[in-house]
């Protein structure tokens, strides 16, 4: 059953969503959120689970600082236990381009206090064990980086949503927005409409179509990403970090008795594909014996696909558009939604109640895209 009216409509039951309306319902707002599934049952359940402040954008910097803190303090706040390992990620470098932008990087990083530094081949190596220094010039390492559980993280901001009076809707798809006179009148569902003046796209992969019912560009495309899970692993190192191979973006972290390990794919299309299949295996079979050869015995247990919501310079979209009034978004985070996910939540709040965000997303907005005003990520995976 819907609401006949609600003060804020949230489109979307990921992170992003949940985190938003958490913070929004605590701040006295009445919220709806609108799920076409289970929450976090898009992009958040498929998710590697990485929280980290190594980024080379200043924004992006702040808000992964920021949400470290939150995740650091979930148990109080929402409330849930979400499993943060903080044993650290590990960037391992091969290209002397690369060491130059990543110790710009670390500069950058550690004037907003990312206790972040450059490591030598020898200290990456001890760290992650696994690793072979054939090829690595140099490593990035902070220490209170590290993985979490993406599924436990929507539960407690969602938990915490309704005890403050949040209403969250699943398998409840959105099928239109009304605009009268240049201003959001209604959300319309398979279940019926609800009055609305506000409107926050949280819709990840799925944010194009959304814009697109009230008229707004946003350009987001899903790109398919693939994961496998190991059998269980001997003598796993109780403090391995998230370890990132970064010109092949290899990547493996501890995941129960086993590891997680994935890679992307550069013949990988646009599409909302979600299968799995063995096209990228070869590519990863050839990654694991050059960098990580101990690991290429290992059996694979499970493995999945889930999808990045790219937009083209690989940075967010957060903001309001300028038409019609009051629809907000935040979107197009290319795999970086999850971790960013509870400042995200903050500044939304603050955007939506019209008060100086948290943290400046002013570069984040999507009219960068029509004067030029790029802002590409160099630290993505």
């Amino acid at each position: 059953m819907l609401p006949g009216r609600a003060e804020v409509v949230v489109i979307g039951g990921g992170v992003v969503g949940v985190s938003t309306a958490f913070h929004l319902a605590e701040a006295g707002v009445d919220v709806l959120l609108l799920e076409r599934d289970e929450l976090g049952e898009g992009s958040t359940s498929r998710a590697a689970g990485g929280v980290r402040a190594q980024f080379s954008d200043p924004v992006n910097i702040e808000l992964g600082q920021r949400s470290l803190s939150a995740f650091e303090d979930f148990a109080r706040r929402p409330g849930g236990e979400i499993d943060l390992k903080q044993f650290g990620y590990l960037f391992l470098l091969s290209d002397p381009e690369d060491v130059t932008t990543f110790e710009r990087s670390v500069r950058l990083q550690n004037e907003f206090g990312v206790p972040s530094r450059m490591l030598t081949v020898a200290e990456a190596c001890e760290l992650s064990s696994y690793v072979v220094p054939d090829g690595l010039l140099a490593a990035a390492f902070s220490p209170t980086d590290g993985h979490c559980t993406p599924e436990a993280v929507v539960q407690g901001y969602a938990q915490a949503a309704r005890q403050h009076g949040a209403l969250l809707r699943r398998h409840c798809p959105v099928t239109g927005i009304e605009v009268t006179g240049g201003e959001i009148t209604a959300v319309h569902t398979d279940f019926g409409s609800v009055e609305t003046s506000t409107v926050v796209c949280a819709a990840g992969a799925w944010s194009a179509s959304v814009g697109e019912f009230a008229g707004v560009k946003l350009p987001v495309r899903p790109l398919r990403r693939q994961v496998l899970v190991t059998e269980p692993v001997p003598d796993l190192p109780p403090r391995l970090p998230f370890t990132i191979d970064f010109s092949t973006s290899f990547y493996f972290h501890d995941e129960g008795p086993g590891l997680l390990i994935g890679m992307s794919d550069p013949d990988e299309e646009y599409g909302f594909r979600l299968n799995t299949d063995d096209r990228w295996l070869g590519r990863l079979a050839d990654t694991l014996a050059r960098r990580a050869p101990r690991l290429a015995d290992i059996g694979v247990a499970h493995g999945w696909a889930g999808l990045y919501e790219v937009t083209p310079d690989h940075n967010a979209l957060v903001g309001e558009a300028a038409g019609p009034s009051r629809f907000l978004y935040a979107t197009g985070f290319s795999g970086h939604g999850f971790l960013q996910g509870p400042a995200i939540g903050e500044v939304m709040r603050d955007l939506v109640l019209g008060q100086p965000p948290v943290v400046d997303v002013t570069g984040l907005d999507v009219r960068r895209f029509a004067d030029a005003g790029v802002r590409p990520e160099h630290n993505c995976v």
